[in-house]
């Protein structure tokens, strides 16, 4: 049995997607078993859990022997660096018992200790719990996801216009959700000798103005990249509904990220899976 935390998002989904596929059993944890009654459907189970309760997610990953881990995201009305960094602690205390004999955790690229500067420290402090415990860890340092752009779909639709914080030219690694989550499971399903840290992203690396070119191209219309300044990164996050230190932490993560080039080794594990096609099947889907 492969537990599968995050089952409801993007890139848990699509572990537990291919696990299934494969004639895997899985269990899927979520805080709310209503949210996943198409997994049933599936063929997965359902473990209700808490992760800011320590007893009932060790609970759930006692239900098997191995389980994929992903820190939720905390709502951006809250200081993200306190509730994140309070999860991640749950987690790290949750497999303590949870007789577990292999995990592996999706981090980031460019996770590095550091103050305040989002999930590039909060998800170093999960690799390094994960250093320090017993149970055999694979940890997957992902690229920017490309379903950050999602979100972005009805702006750049209505006003031809993609907002962005890099710059036009700056090509950085990205990588789709299933992508990813293939990897996990991989890694999940792989011997246990398969620890440690590997990066994953996807074909090729690309800049804020191959995905203008790739919504104009799904879109059939020009759409221009509009860079915020660095100035207004943070009054940009206020603007989006981030609390002030929410704000604070994602630009100075932003900051890091652009100054320290991200974090882009050679030996990168690769998904198939480009940005023309994600954006393409992003607008045909909507």
């Amino acid at each position: 049995m492969y537990v599968i935390m995050g089952g409801t998002g993007h890139v848990g989904s699509a572990v537990a997607q291919v696990l299934l596929g494969r004639g895997e059993q899985v269990t899927i944890v979520t805080r709310d078993a209503n949210r996943a009654g198409a997994w049933r459907t599936k063929g997965a189970e359902i473990a209700e859990a808490n992760v800011d309760d320590v007893a009932s997610l060790r609970a759930a990953l006692r239900r098997g022997r191995r389980a994929f881990l992903l820190n939720p995201p905390a709502d951006t009305t809250t200081d993200t660096d306190v509730v994140e960094r309070r999860t991640v602690a749950n987690i790290l205390a949750a497999l303590e018992g949870s007789g577990l004999e292999k995990v592996v955790a999706e981090s980031t690229g460019g996770a590095q200790p550091g103050d305040r500067i989002g999930d590039l420290s909060v998800l170093w402090e999960l690799e390094e719990g994960l250093r320090r415990q017993s149970i055999p860890a694979a940890i997957n340092r992902a690229a920017y996801y490309m379903s950050n752009w999602d979100s972005l779909l009805d702006v750049v639709r209505s006003r031809g216009k993609l907002p962005t914080m890099y710059a036009a030219d700056l090509a950085i690694p990205m990588a789709a959700p299933h992508d990813l989550g293939l990897v996990a499971a991989q890694r999940l399903m792989s011997s246990l000798n398969d620890t440690g840290v590997r990066y994953v992203e996807g074909p090729e690396r690309y800049s804020s103005a191959d995905v203008a070119k790739a919504f104009s191209k799904a879109l059939g219309r020009p759409v221009e990249v509009d860079v915020t300044p660095r100035d207004k990164w943070k009054e940009a996050y206020r603007g989006l509904g981030f609390s002030e230190a929410a704000a604070d932490s994602y630009a100075r993560m932003a900051a890091v990220s652009v100054d320290s080039a991200f974090d882009m080794p050679r030996d990168a594990l690769r998904g198939p899976t480009t940005l023309e096609a994600y954006i393409r099947d992003l607008v045909a889907a909507s």
